[in-house]
C-alpha cells in the first residue's frame, strides 16, 4: 500500500480529545469576582498550580480562567510521554546546571512520583503505565552517544539498560533499530486528555472555581491587589499566575522568551494481535530516534501507535488554529513509519493534528515574578512538559508565598534564558537553525559553524 493511502481517511481531531468522555465545560465568568489565587490558563500548569494551593491550604480562594476548554491546546493533544526530566533531558541539564544536576534530577524523580500519588489519591484514571522509555539508535554513528548518555544517567541515580541491536529488535522490532537505552523507572505513559480532565474534576471537588471559554484580556496592578479582565467580567485577586505557555502572555516583556513551535503526530488504527506481535511491544516502552529531527512513538491503551514529531515548524507570529493541520507534514510521517516498521504495511492512520509548543532557548521552563510578587510566570517547557509543569506549578507557588525553598533556591528558577530577537531576525534564525540540524542528521552528528556558535552561547532551538 502506498504511504499516502494510510492517510486517506483520517480525523483531523487531536486522537486525545475525541473522546465520549470529555466532560462539558465549566460556564464562563460573566460579572466581577474576587480570590485569593487567580490562576490564568487551564493546561496542565494551570491545573496543577490550582489544585496544589487548594492542597496546601484548603481555605485559599482559588479562580481559574481558561481561554478554550480545560486541556484543548497542549495538554490535550501532546503525545502522553510524562518524563521525570525538569531540564529537557539530562545532557541539556548537565551543559547548563552542572553544579546543580545531581539536584535536579532526584527532584525530577520526586517529581514524577508525586504525580503518580496524585492520581492514586484523587482516582484519576488516565491509562498511567510507568513503562520507561527508550532512546533508539538507526545510525552506526549514534551508538558512542547512546553509551556516553547510559553512563551519565547511572551517575546521577538513573537506572539504564544499554542494549545492542538484537536486544533493541527483541523489545520493539524494527529493521532500522542499531541500538538503544531504556531507562526503566524515568517516564510513564499516559493519556494526556483524560489527566487534564482529572485534575480539572480533582480542582472542582476541592471548591476550585473554573471558568472556561473565559480570556483574560488585561492585567494591571491596583494597589494591593491584581485587576484581570475578561470579555465579560473582571478578576481581582491578591495573587496571579499565569500558566498561558505557548500563547502570548498579559505581560508583554514576557514575550520575547518564548516563540510557538508546532509538533505534529499521527495515530493508527488499533493494531490486531498478529500485527501487534509482529512488532513486539511486550513492556509498551514509548521510544524516541536520536535525531536532531527526531520521532516520538508509543502505544495508547487499545494498542494504536503514536507516531509524531521530526517535523518542529515555526510559522511566525502567534498561534493560529489553522497551523495545527500540515497535510505535508503527515505525507513525511507516513512514509517514515512505513520504513520503520515495514511489518505494518497496510495499518491506516485514523487520526492527524498538530498544536503549538512554547519553546524557550534553553529547552525547558524559565520562571519570573512581577508587581512586587503578587504576579509569577512560568512557561517554555519546549515539548517536555508533561512533567515538568507540575514542578513549575510548586515553583509558582513558592514565588507568591515569598518563601525561599530547595525549589526557588535554584539558579534553574532564578535565571531567564536568553530571549529571541525580534521578527525578522527570529525567523530568519530559526530556518537556519533547522536547515542546520538536518544537515547534521545527514552527516553523521556534524554540527556545523551556526550551531557550534549556538551552542558556545547556550541558545537553541526544539521541540
Amino acid at each position: 500500500m502506498d504511504h499516502l493511502s494510510s492517510l486517506r481517511d483520517v480525523d483531523h481531531t487531536p486522537f486525545w480529545l475525541d473522546d465520549p468522555r470529555r466532560p462539558r465545560p465549566a460556564p464562563a465568568l460573566v460579572g466581577g469576582t474576587t480570590c485569593d489565587l487567580l490562576v490564568v490558563g487551564g493546561g496542565y500548569t494551570g491545573l496543577w498550580t490550582a489544585l496544589m494551593a487548594k492542597e496546601r491550604d484548603p481555605s485559599t480562594d482559588v479562580v481559574l480562567v481558561e481561554a478554550d476548554e480545560v486541556g484543548a491546546a497542549a495538554s490535550g493533544r501532546n503525545g502522553g510521554f510524562c518524563e521525570s526530566s525538569l531540564t529537557h533531558g539530562l545532557a541539556n541539564g548537565l551543559q547548563r546546571w552542572p553544579e546543580e544536576i545531581g539536584l535536579l534530577e532526584r527532584l525530577g524523580r520526586e517529581n514524577l512520583q508525586a504525580m503518580e500519588d496524585t492520581l492514586v489519591r484523587h482516582g484519576i484514571d488516565c491509562d498511567w503505565e510507568r513503562t520507561g522509555s527508550l532512546v533508539v539508535a538507526t545510525e552506526a554513528y549514534q551508538l558512542d552517544g547512546l553509551a556516553e548518555e547510559a553512563e551519565a544517567s547511572a551517575r546521577y541515580g538513573g537506572e539504564p539498560l544499554l542494549l545492542d541491536a538484537e536486544a533493541v529488535r527483541a523489545e520493539i522490532d524494527s529493521p532500522t533499530f542499531l541500538g538503544g537505552l531504556w531507562n526503566r523507572d524515568d517516564t510513564a505513559m499516559v493519556n494526556p486528555a483524560r489527566l487534564a480532565w482529572g485534575l480539572k474534576r480533582a480542582c472542582l471537588d476541592l471548591g476550585v472555581r473554573i471558568h472556561e471559554n473565559t480570556p483574560a484580556t488585561s492585567l494591571d496592578e491596583r494597589g494591593a491587589v491584581i485587576g484581570v479582565g475578561t470579555p465579560y467580567g473582571r478578576v481581582t485577586a491578591g495573587r496571579v499566575a499565569l500558566a498561558t505557555n505557548a500563547h502570548p502572555s498579559l505581560l508583554r516583556r514576557h514575550r520575547p522568551y518564548t516563540v510557538p513551535v508546532y509538533d505534529y503526530a499521527l495515530m493508527t488504527e488499533p493494531l490486531t494481535e498478529d500485527r501487534l506481535a509482529s512488532v513486539g511491544w511486550k513492556n509498551r516502552q514509548g521510544f524516541a530516534d536520536c535525531a536532531n529531527q527526531f520521532h516520538y512513538v508509543r502505544l495508547s491503551a487499545d494498542n494504536r501507535i503514536l507516531w509524531g514529531g521530526y517535523d518542529a515548524v515555526h510559522h511566525g507570529g502567534p498561534v493560529r488554529p489553522e497551523h495545527d493541520r500540515r497535510p505535508e507534514t503527515y505525507a513525511t510521517l507516513a512514509e517514515h513509519f512505513f520504513t520503520t516498521f515495514p511489518q505494518l504495511e497496510g495499518v491506516r492512520f485514523s487520526h492527524a493534528w498538530g498544536g503549538a509548543i512554547d519553546t524557550s532557548t534553553r529547552f525547558c521552563v524559565f520562571f519570573d515574578t512581577c508587581h512586587q510578587g503578587k504576579v509569577a510566570y512560568a512557561a517554555g517547557f519546549t515539548g517536555l512538559g508533561v512533567g515538568a509543569t507540575r514542578f513549575g506549578a510548586e515553583v509558582m507557588l513558592d514565588l507568591l508565598a515569598g518563601e525561599y525553598t530547595e525549589r526557588t533556591g535554584l539558579e534553574l528558577v532564578r535565571r531567564k534564558p536568553v530571549p529571541f530577537p525580534p521578527e525578522p531576525l527570529r525567523s530568519i534564525g530559526i530556518g537556519i537553525t533547522k536547515w542546520s540540524m538536518a544537515r547534521a542528521d545527514l552527516n553523521e552528528g556534524r554540527r556545523n559553524l551556526w550551531l557550534r556558535t549556538l551552542d558556545r552561547f547556550g541558545l537553541g532551538f526544539d521541540s
